[in-house]
């Protein structure tokens, strides 16, 4: 189809996408992947079951897409050469706070998630996992960049990442998902602070270990 009148066809099968990947997160909230069908999220998109498929040649591309939109991918990628400009501790807090701010506004569908990944590992587990293997890399690249220069001690860039995530994946999921801010509320920015004080403190000199040599 042409684009006529200043783009029209082409803005509303943009805005056509947009809607169908926002119902499809919700409904993957609600009801998980396994029991969102395709069939409901064209309904309550407002479109036919065929037009979503003129979109997503698959329910799994509908996920796929939907994570990298609405996870925290976007806002990192684009944080990373700004993170390069500042100073290391600083930079740290700022992607703490992108994790957390993420993970809480997709806690709905975190929690399901991480069920159906049990229930049924041969439709989720390799579409999890490539996720977390891209969020690594862009947490990794960062650390590869200051060590090119110098700036942080040598350490294994991918590890370093999944340190770095899982201290806040678990501060999220203690306070978020298992509810411990009911029973005794952490202070968050005290939290952020203190985590990435112990992660500067044991990544951020040099003279350290040598990661190549005691490789």
């Amino acid at each position: 189809m042409g684009v006529v009148k200043g783009g029209k066809p082409f803005d509303s099968c943009n805005a056509t996408h947009e809607r169908i990947l926002e119902t499809a997160l919700g409904l993957f909230s609600t009801r998980g992947y396994l029991g969102a069908t395709t069939r409901e999220i064209a309904r309550q998109a407002g479109i036919a079951e065929v037009t979503l498929f003129r979109h997503f040649p698959s329910k799994v591309k509908l996920l796929e897409e939907a994570i990298t939109r609405y996870s925290m991918l976007p806002s990192l990628r684009a944080f990373v050469p700004k993170a390069l400009a500042m100073p290391y501790e600083e930079a740290l807090t700022a992607m703490a706070e992108i994790l957390l701010d993420t993970l809480v506004q997709l806690k709905d569908w975190l929690r399901i998630m991480h069920a159906e990944v049990q229930r049924s590992p041969e439709k989720l587990l390799g579409i999890y996992h490539t996720f977390l293997d891209e969020l690594f890399e862009v947490i990794a690249s960062y650390f590869r960049e200051l060590q090119k220069t110098g700036s942080i001690g040598s350490f294994d860039p991918e590890l370093g990442a999944r340190v770095f995530h899982a201290m806040f994946y678990c501060f999220f999921n203690i306070e978020e998902v298992l509810l411990r801010k009911q029973y005794r509320p952490t202070d968050r920015e005290k939290a952020v602070r203190e985590f990435v004080r112990m992660f500067v403190h044991g990544t951020g000199g040099i003279g350290r270990t040598d990661y190549a040599r005691a490789s």
